[in-house]
């Protein structure tokens, strides 16, 4: 067990959900809570107290760390941005998390006009908190909204929203070697809007949550299906940017997977159903002896920032890298084969069933996927040396 020097609860007296706190305060309330009390006792057995949001490095959240999944943990507080008329973002606030209020002809719901991003947060053994590539993903939402005809905030305000966010939920990253702090900007459009047109107002928000491991299997190999009934995205549409219409769909498909007993599903291009795009969540890479390959990103398939990272050290680790068409036949002939994304990190996949045939691969300690992902983590986490200013200091 972890020695937690305070128990925070979120008693929502001092500060109720919808309360704000503008970005250049330097104060929050916390309760500060002693001992244990029933919930009808709580509020007169906390002392409550302002607080520097800086939490001391040893103060955690009362969280079971040794027991985080990927779920959604609440965590105090999210950030908003609102876009004026003009197209430009006006300088954004601290919100306590909870419910957002849309008009019910937003653009988001009724047309789907909404992106969203997924990043990391990581405590060092010293305490200090700090972040893995923002400007990457930051700068994907941009793309992104062009394409989906929306305003977005600037590279800059996209990481000064996600360290603030980050700063303020700091009890909520988990102890080195216990997971991350899985950091949510969502860009939507919040404007009513009848006909089919852009949204006349956007939000920029982000949340936070603590997690661990995204599937189930933990660090043990994924068991993939391929899919041949349904395609993920067609030439021409918007798989290549991080729509949240992109992944409602894959939802039957991947569901039908799992009550099979498969981790997740790799899809097929939407064409001649004969080359390899990607899994429903992350991004695919086959190796062959001193050969990693990956399909290319060219429209349908999302450019990921772990996908890109990992490409990045694989050349520097000599590896002969190829962004190309794969087709499914290669599947067959892999040594092995894994998956990369922000929210997966570095998964190695043991089998993969494609028209009733199941291939297996090498996994282990020994394989290229684990030097990779140890390489990837160590640089995430500051054990290894950032020679490429992808960390990003949460001061």
């Amino acid at each position: 067990m972890i020695q937690r020097t305070t128990r925070f609860h979120k008693l929502g007296r001092s500060i109720g959900v919808g309360s704000s706190l503008s970005s250049s305060s330097k104060q929050l309330r916390v309760h500060r809570c002693f001992g244990s009390v029933a919930a009808s006792n709580a509020e007169q057995a906390c002392e409550q107290s302002v607080e520097s949001y800086n939490v001391k490095k040893n103060e955690y959240a009362d969280l079971d760390w040794d027991n985080l999944g990927f779920g959604l943990t609440p965590t105090d507080y999210m950030y908003v941005m609102k876009c004026s008329n003009n197209g430009t973002f006006e300088q954004g606030q601290l919100n306590r998390y909870g419910n957002i209020e849309l008009n019910p002809a937003a653009g988001v719901l009724n047309y789907g006009q909404g992106l969203y991003e997924g990043t990391k947060a990581y405590r060092k053994k010293d305490g200090n908190l700090i972040l893995f590539r923002p400007d990457q993903n930051a700068m994907r939402m941009q793309f992104g909204a062009e394409r989906m005809c929306m305003p977005s905030p600037s590279v800059d305000q996209f990481i000064d929203a996600v360290k603030q966010t980050v700063q303020a939920n700091k009890c909520w990253v988990p102890p080195p070697g216990k997971g991350s702090l899985y950091i949510r900007p969502l860009l939507i459009g919040s404007g009513p809007i009848l006909g089919l047109a852009p949204s006349p107002e956007y939000t920029f928000l982000v949340y936070a949550s603590p997690v661990r491991n995204y599937f189930k299997e933990g660090s043990a190999p994924l068991n993939i299906y391929v899919e041949a009934e349904y395609d993920r995205a067609s030439r021409g549409g918007a798989g290549g940017v991080k729509s949240i219409t992109n992944y409602a769909p894959v939802l039957k498909a991947l569901l039908r997977a799992k009550n099979r007993g498969f981790s997740d599903v790799l899809y097929l291009d939407s064409v001649n159903k004969k080359n390899l795009e990607e899994v429903s969540s992350c991004n695919i890479f086959i190796v062959k002896g001193n050969l990693i390959s990956t399909p290319a990103a060219v429209g349908t398939i999302l450019p990921g920032v772990t996908r890109r990272s990992i490409i990045e050290i694989a050349r520097d680790l000599c590896y002969q890298v190829e962004e190309r068409p794969i087709p499914v036949d290669e599947l067959s002939e892999a040594d092995e084969v894994f998956c990369t994304g922000t929210a997966v990190g570095v998964a190695p996949v043991g089998s993969i069933t494609c028209q009733g045939k199941r291939m297996e691969y090498k996994t282990g300690a020994q394989t290229v996927c684990a030097q990779l992902y140890s390489t990837l983590v160590g640089i995430q986490t500051g054990h290894i040396e950032d020679k490429k200013g992808w960390i990003f200091e949460i001061e």
